[in-house]
């Protein structure tokens, strides 16, 4: 099980990649609308590409690796 300091630094890490990449307020509206429609991100997942062949969810990937490279950690080994 993962301690309460562990806990704490996961916590504030995620906290601050929220307000860097979508900014004070809508890190508010994202958690208040996790909090209040009781959001399950294992079930959000599942259905995330439900509609997408493998083919097209490959190019949505390799498109956002173009449009956003500083993302791809630079030890990245691809297939």
């Amino acid at each position: 099980m993962i301690d309460n300091m562990q806990t704490s630094a996961i916590l504030s890490a995620g906290m601050k990649l929220l307000r860097e990449n979508l900014g004070l307020i809508e890190t508010e509206i994202f958690i208040v609308s996790i909090k209040n429609k009781g959001f399950d991100y294992t079930e959000w997942r599942e259905n995330l590409w439900e509609d997408m062949t493998a083919e097209e969810l490959f190019a949505k990937a390799a498109e956002f690796e173009r449009q956003h490279p500083e993302l791809i950690p630079k030890n990245a080994k691809f297939i």
